[in-house]
């Protein structure tokens, strides 16, 4: 049994070797401003100025992020509503988690 549980941990995807850690408020500005993620089909720019830029299929869509409490913002016009997710951090990963239990995982390419 052991030599099976063994097996598991070396061969197991990197994600199972490490918890994913909550970041709270000054982690996530830390972990965003200047700094750009890759999705499965987008990228994302965090600016210190509080703008983002969301790329996908080639289109740019300019928004606006922030930090609120322990929670990473954004707001993407024409809306003017803001939501809010938990940002957690493994390694150079990061994963957006909703109220909803909805995930959105990036990688730092910068």
């Amino acid at each position: 049994m052991k030599r099976i549980a063994l097996m598991f941990l070396i061969f197991a995807p990197n994600g199972a070797l490490a918890d994913w850690i909550a970041l709270k408020g000054p982690e996530i500005s830390d972990a965003l401003t200047g700094r750009t993620l890759a999705y499965e089909k987008a990228q994302q720019d965090f600016r210190a100025s509080g703008k983002t830029l969301y790329v996908f299929g080639g289109r740019d869509s300019w928004g606006n992020w922030r930090v609120q409490g322990d929670q990473y913002c954004s707001q993407w016009p024409p809306q003017d509503l803001w939501a809010c997710y938990g940002l957690e951090r493994q390694g150079d990963a990061l994963r957006f988690v909703g109220k909803a239990g909805d995930v959105t995982e990036g990688v730092y390419v910068d």
